[in-house]
C-alpha cells in the first residue's frame, strides 16, 4: 500500500487552470473522495496521480518517492473508469487476466489470481461470459476485478457508479467499501455525488474551480463547513441560506431579513460582535428546525406553502415574510398546506458566513 502526498499540484489547459495549487495528504490504506461539481478539477487530479496527465507544476509523492516522471505502468495503480472499458471480444476471465498476461505472468499464477479476485467480488459464475451478456453492475465488478488483479498499491475510481441505477448503486458502493477495508488498499474515489462520498470515504476533499475548499471527515464537513460553497454543496435536502443583518431590538439581538426576525442567544450575539460585521449569510439545515403550533422564545412565525412527501418524512416549505425555508418534519407530525406555524431553529446548529463566504467559525476569535 502507499501513502500519497500532493504538493502545490497545478494543471493548466491553455489559459484554463483546472487544478490550482492543490496540496493533500492521503494516509496509507485510507479511502478518500474527491468531490465537487463538473469542471472542479477532481478527475484531472486523479489522472495526474495515475500518470495519464502531466502536472504543469507541483509534485506527487508515493511513500515520499517523487513519481512525476514515473510512467503509469510503473506506478502500481489500479484504475476503474466510469465507462468500465471492457474488451467486448474477450470473456470476463480474459478481461480480468489481461493486465497479468501483458506483464507475462505464468499461466498458473494468472489463473489463481483471476479466480481469487472473482471470488472476492462474487462473480465466479460469470467468468465464461462475454461483457454483452452482463448487467451494468456485473460489468462494474469485472472492471474492479481487472484493477485489483494486479495487486495495486493505489486504487483510483473515476465515477465508477454513475452508470448504475439507484438501487444497484447503493449495493455496489457498500461492496466497494467492504473490499477496500478487507484489502487495505489506498483508494481515491472521484465523484460528484455527495451521498457516495459521505457513505464511502474516510475523508472528503471538496473542490470548486480547481481549488480545495475543505478536506475533512464526512461528519466534520456536514457539521462545520468552512465556507458557503461547502455548506451549500453538502446536504440533501440542501441547507437553507438567507442573507441577514444583525440588529438589536428592544435590547435583544436578532438576525433580520425583511419582515423576518430570528431571536438569538447571548452566545451567538457575542460571537457575531467579535467579527465587527453587520451583514451575513445565515445557514440552517432543514432537519435542524422544528415546526410548532404556538409561539416560543426563539421561534419565528410562518406559513406552510408547499409540502413534499419524502417517504421517511415530509419537507415543508415555509414562507416567513419574503423569505422561504425548507423544514424537515417527521411523518407523525401532521402538517397541512396553508397552516400557520412557528419555526424554531436549533441555535447550536446555526451557521453564519461572512459575505465573502467564510464561516465565522473560521474567523479569528469568533
Amino acid at each position: 500500500m502507499a501513502q500519497i502526498r500532493l504538493v502545490k499540484l497545478r494543471k493548466e489547459f491553455g489559459r484554463v487552470v483546472a487544478v490550482n495549487d492543490l496540496s493533500l495528504e492521503i494516509r496509507d490504506g485510507e479511502f478518500i473522495a474527491l468531490l465537487g461539481p463538473s469542471g472542479c478539477g477532481k478527475t484531472t487530479t486523479l489522472l495526474m496521480i495515475a500518470g495519464i496527465y502531466r502536472p504543469t507544476r507541483g509534485e506527487i509523492y508515493f511513500d515520499d518517492v517523487l513519481i512525476n516522471e514515473v510512467p503509469p505502468k510503473d506506478r502500481h495503480i489500479g484504475l476503474v473508469f466510469q465507462s468500465y472499458a471492457l474488451y467486448p471480444h474477450m470473456t470476463v476471465y480474459q478481461n480480468i487476466a489481461f493486465p497479468l498476461r501483458l506483464a507475462k505472468r505464468p499461466k498458473r499464477e494468472i489463473d489463481k489470481k483471476v479466480r481469487e479476485v472473482a471470488s472476492l467480488t462474487q462473480i465466479e459464475e460469470l467468468l465464461d461470459r462475454m461483457p454483452s451478456q452482463l448487467s451494468g453492475g456485473q460489468q462494474q465488478r469485472v472492471a474492479l476485478c481487472r484493477a485489483l488483479v494486479k495487486e495495486p498499491e493505489v486504487l483510483l475510481l473515476d465515477e465508477p457508479l454513475s452508470n448504475l441505477d439507484a438501487r444497484l448503486r447503493i449495493e455496489t458502493r457498500a461492496e466497494i467499501k467492504r473490499l477496500q477495508q478487507e484489502l487495505g488498499i489506498t483508494t481515491i474515489l472521484v465523484t460528484h455525488d455527495q451521498v457516495e462520498a459521505m457513505t464511502m470515504a474516510e475523508r472528503i476533499a471538496v473542490l470548486h474551480q480547481g481549488i480545495l475548499q475543505q478536506y475533512s471527515p464526512p461528519n466534520e464537513l456536514y457539521d462545520n463547513p468552512r465556507n458557503l460553497f461547502v455548506a451549500s454543496f453538502i446536504g440533501d435536502p440542501p441547507m437553507n441560506l438567507v442573507r441577514v443583518s444583525y440588529e438589536i431590538k428592544n435590547g435583544r439581538p436578532y438576525l433580520v431579513a425583511g419582515e423576518l426576525a430570528i431571536p438569538l442567544s447571548s452566545e451567538w450575539a457575542q460571537r457575531i460582535e467579535r467579527t465587527a460585521e453587520k451583514e451575513f449569510i445565515l445557514g440552517i439545515r432543514p432537519e435542524d428546525m422544528e415546526l410548532l403550533l404556538k409561539e416560543q422564545i426563539f421561534a419565528f412565525p410562518g406559513k406552510v406553502i408547499l409540502i413534499e412527501p419524502l417517504g421517511s418524512g415530509v419537507l415543508a416549505h415555509i414562507c416567513a415574510g419574503q423569505v422561504r425555508f425548507r423544514v424537515l418534519v417527521s411523518r407523525e407530525k401532521q402538517t397541512w398546506l396553508g397552516d400557520r406555524v412557528w419555526v424554531q431553529p436549533k441555535l447550536e446548529k446555526l451557521h453564519l458566513f461572512l459575505l465573502d463566504g467564510q464561516s465565522i467559525r473560521e474567523f479569528p476569535n469568533a
